[in-house]
């Protein structure tokens, strides 16, 4: 039951400049803007322990910054649960 209820929790994207949700693309999941990386396996990586370089490491088309600015949004919006 637990992990039913994590797996319907989501931080809210609309307002993250560094974040979109285009329709068809990786689902209309929330994205890096420009890329098909989606916003909660940025977080997910640091919540594995991987710093920004390491992440960067693996998407190289993403910017240490726009790692950060993804992290701290992440962090800064308290995940709500969706119906």
């Amino acid at each position: 039951m637990k992990d039913a209820v994590e797996a319907k929790m989501t931080v809210d994207w609309s307002e993250c400049d560094q974040v979109e949700s285009v329709a068809g693309k990786v689902g209309g999941r929330p994205v890096a803007k420009g890329t098909r990386i989606p916003a909660e396996t940025i977080l997910t990586g640091e919540e594995l322990g991987a710093t920004a370089e390491e992440t960067q490491e693996s998407f190289p088309s993403l910017s240490l910054d726009t790692i950060r600015r993804v992290r701290a949004y992440g962090h800064s919006h308290q995940p709500q649960l969706q119906p």
